[in-house]
């Protein structure tokens, strides 16, 4: 019989079969190789150079990301054809919680996997898709996720940015003042949301 999929937190507030629960001793021995591979890549790529790392070395984070997409650890979650692994959600959980000893390199990193990439996936149209997510997932492009405004803080409904379509109906005009990103680190691709996505290649 086939696991139910609870929702969120679901498992708190009803009654929940103990069947029902994924526990760490079901990881598989795929999802193990994977999660082995991000720890020695912390090992061998972010532990020696934790100093520099931790003083916002920029030029030296963009570098750890791009290895971390070579060896395909940007594309985990992200479907096959778009350049991804095609994992499940428990897959990539594993790979977050094993990156997560990364220090500041895990927030860039997952800031790059989960806000700055999986909105395209999931509500970008083919072509975007196409476009940023198949660079994205090999750690060609670097994602960034557009939320800060002054007055605003990390409060996305506070945000004055707005689009408005042209009066010919042909483009969307971008207003927006952002001086912060999440992941700042000379990023080629941007994801702006407020109210709405929009994807920006870096000019």
């Amino acid at each position: 019989m086939e696991n139910r999929i609870l929702k969120s937190g679901e498992f708190l507030v009803s009654e929940t079969l103990a069947g029902d629960i994924f526990i760490p001793e079901e990881f598989n021995e795929e999802q193990r190789m994977i999660a082995q591979t991000c720890a020695d890549f912390l090992e061998a790529e972010v532990y020696p150079n934790l100093e520099q790392v931790e003083k916002s070395d920029r030029e030296l984070m963009k570098t750890i990301l791009k290895k971390s997409g070579d060896l395909g650890m940007m594309g985990v979650s992200i479907p096959e054809e778009f350049g991804g692994f095609g994992q499940n959600f428990v897959t990539q959980m594993l790979v977050a919680e094993t990156t997560g000893a990364g220090y500041s390199f895990s927030v860039a990193y997952m800031a790059h996997c989960g806000i700055g990439t999986l909105p395209i996936m999931y509500y970008g149209n083919k072509d975007q898709r196409e476009r940023y997510v198949t660079k994205l997932a090999t750690g060609e492009m670097l994602g960034a996720y557009c939320l800060t405004e002054p007055g605003a803080g990390s409060d996305a409904n506070s945000g004055k940015t707005n689009a408005r379509l042209s009066e010919d109906g042909s483009h969307y005009i971008l207003n927006a003042l952002h001086p912060e990103r999440t992941e700042d680190v000379d990023n080629k691709c941007r994801l702006c949301r407020h109210p709405c996505g929009f994807c920006k290649d870096r000019q």
